[in-house]
């Protein structure tokens, strides 16, 4: 094993740490402050940025879960109240899910929470650090383009 292979496998294991450690402390707040999951809160964010219907097959291919999975948490949160499901009017196999003006107040009180609770895990890091980041992760990306510019070197910065 190389010097090079050594070093990508340590940064590795320092990615899938700290994606763990944010991820405990994310899951821990959403149950205390929320009494809610991380998948729930997941499938919200997934139907909050659709602004609308989608069908349960796009939800589980947005979500990369289970078509099971996906059902078992819009089960929950048809039951609370914050998704509606309709059947679909071309095709009775196929069911359109959407949140509910409760799921969404729901949903945007969460997602403030959420947002200060991991800018507060990551508050070490720098615009320029994520910056920097960003523009690695991005080559790392399986499906990266080599061509890719960094978005420092371009005028107009994607938002991260």
């Amino acid at each position: 094993m190389s010097a090079l292979s050594k070093r990508r496998l340590r940064t590795w294991i320092r990615l899938l740490r700290l994606t763990r450690s944010v991820e405990a402390d994310l899951r821990d707040y959403l149950r205390t402050a929320h009494d809610t999951t991380l998948p729930r809160f997941d499938v919200m964010a997934a139907l909050y940025r659709q602004h609308g219907d989608v069908t349960m097959s796009e939800l589980s291919r947005m979500l990369l879960v289970s078509n099971g999975n996906a059902t078992a948490v819009v089960d929950r949160l048809e039951k609370d109240g914050f998704a509606r499901r309709t059947p679909s009017p071309g095709d009775r196999r196929t069911v359109h899910v959407a949140l509910t003006d409760a799921g969404i107040a729901a949903f945007e009180s969460m997602a403030t929470g959420h947002e200060d609770k991991l800018d507060g895990l990551l508050d070490r890091l720098t615009e320029a650090d994520l910056d920097s980041l960003r523009d690695i992760l991005r080559r790392a990306l399986p499906d990266a383009d080599p061509s890719h510019t960094p978005a420092h070197a371009v005028a107009d910065k994607e938002p991260t």
